[in-house]
């Protein structure tokens, strides 16, 4: 049968549906990206905030519209969504068939083939109390038990471009940050087998991917679910040392696992981009005890300077969250202050989402929607200012760059990135006087930054020298 596939929410997410595409195909089913054209169409939800919900749910309905008006015989969801609100999901969208949550990636096909039976490692909705139906703001629907990890040997069909992929290190998180939901989404931090890992890598490169980028809810607790100390950075020169691999990315640092040999290892592996990827959430010490995050601000200076000082030129990257019930004008001035001082390379904000089954879902949600997004607005216009005078004193330097393939905006202009620039999060290169069908996606070029507009960067390409 022709399998049509939605996927949503982040690269962990994503990762779970280029597995379940892999298990279909290995079952004999083939692959459509018209789910017009598709005899089951998979719908792979996000439900970390209220936007990913709202997406999730409005791609589920716009699919189970193509199911009655199509050829389609069968709607799946998978996924958070499908994981925290199940039971509610298929009651009031009829169309659906099955749901399978993040513990169940491998009962893809027996969902398709009609022979899947749910695990009941859920709790029901009387569990939790009932409550309304509204599957855009239902009752939490969490699991327990959830223990899955796929391995090198789990089939699985990238769908990212060819010369880049996302390596799941570990599931799951051990932490009971307010604002959370995911420990409850997917369950315990479980690492993956380093030596599974490594094949994997073996695999991909052999595949032609030339950049990895790891991820997990917290890449630098790697290994210490298991008692194993110095796991991450072993595992950081073992990837180094595999052929046809260029750039290895980590994603999702957390500031109190990140340890010196983690740091000594990013700096000595030449194949480790020097870029660290630090969610800080926010700087002010009341709203991260709120939070319930670690340290205060005085903690992530010296961190900061630690990691600078370990890994010379390193790209920091971080997240905040502004409008966490609390926050005071006073709080956000010191966030703002925090980013002024420290210079970050690539800042993301979000407004606060107010998640029922989070610890943070008691407090009340007491900072208006305006004032979030006016505070959002604030600490995107200053990081703006930071990287424009950052990008100013980058005019006329030299600089690497992994090409992507050909503007989707501009068909004669080639995109790339830096060693620190990661693929979707961050700013992009665009390579002026090149030729498109000269040099392929993958390859390292050397460039001459010769401008900028807003966050991205514009460079001309020098020819000679090519990866």
């Amino acid at each position: 049968m022709k399998i049509g596939f939605v996927s949503l929410g982040c690269p962990k997410n994503l990762v779970d549906g280029e597995v379940m595409l892999g298990m279909a195909r290995e079952a004999g089913h083939t692959i459509t990206a018209d789910a017009g054209d598709a005899d089951i169409i998979v719908v792979n939800t996000c439900a970390f905030i209220d936007n990913a919900k709202e997406e999730s749910v409005d791609a589920i309905l716009e699919m189970a519209q193509l199911k009655r008006d199509g050829k389609a015989k069968k709607l799946i969801v998978t996924g958070c969504l499908a994981e925290r609100y199940r039971d509610q999901l298929k009651a009031e969208i009829p169309e659906i068939d099955a749901c399978l949550g993040t513990g169940e990636v491998p009962e893809i096909v027996n969902a398709i083939n009609g022979t899947h039976s749910p695990m009941r490692l859920y709790r029901s909705r009387a569990d939790v109390g009932g409550g309304p139906t509204n599957p855009t703001n239902p009752t939490p629907h969490p699991g327990s038990g959830i223990t899955y990890l796929y391995g090198a040997e789990t089939p699985r069909v990238l769908t990212t471009p060819s010369h880049y992929a996302y390596v799941k290190i570990a599931e799951g998180c051990d932490y009971t940050c307010a604002f959370c939901i995911i420990p409850t989404l997917r369950g315990e931090y479980r690492s993956r087998d380093e030596d599974s890992i490594v094949r994997e890598a073996e695999q991909l490169a052999a595949q032609g991917v030339r950049e990895l980028l790891l991820i997990s809810q917290d890449s630098s607790f790697f290994g210490i679910d298991k008692k194993k100390k110095g796991a991450l950075a072993s595992l950081l020169r073992r990837l180094n040392d595999v052929a046809g691999i260029e750039w290895i990315r980590m994603l999702y640092l957390y500031p109190t696992t990140i340890t010196d040999d983690v740091l000594d290892a990013m700096a000595e592996c030449d194949k480790v981009c020097k870029y660290v990827d630090l969610p800080l959430q926010h700087a002010s010490a009341d709203i991260l005890r709120r939070m319930r995050r670690p340290g205060n601000r005085e903690g992530y200076d010296k961190l900061l300077a630690r990691i600078r000082s370990k890994v010379p030129n390193v790209t920091l990257r971080t997240t905040f969250i502004v409008g966490f019930p609390g926050e005071t004008d006073a709080d956000f001035e010191e966030l703002c202050a925090f980013v002024r001082e420290t210079n970050f390379d690539h800042v993301g904000v979000f407004t606060y989402s107010h998640e029922e089954g989070t610890r943070a879902f008691a407090m009340e949600d007491n900072v208006p929607a305006a004032v979030k997004a006016k505070r959002r607005g604030a600490l995107m216009a200053l990081q703006k200012t930071i990287v424009a005078k950052r990008q100013k004193a980058r005019k006329g330097q030299t600089v690497r760059v992994m090409v992507d393939g050909p503007s989707p905006d501009m068909p004669l202009v080639l995109q790339g990135r830096l060693e620190g620039q990661a693929p979707d999060i961050d700013p992009l290169v665009y390579l002026s006087e090149c030729d498109p069908d000269e040099v392929r996606p993958g390859q390292i070029v050397s460039a001459r930054v010769t401008g900028a507009k807003d966050y991205d960067l514009i460079a001309a390409l020098v020819p000679s020298v090519v990866i």
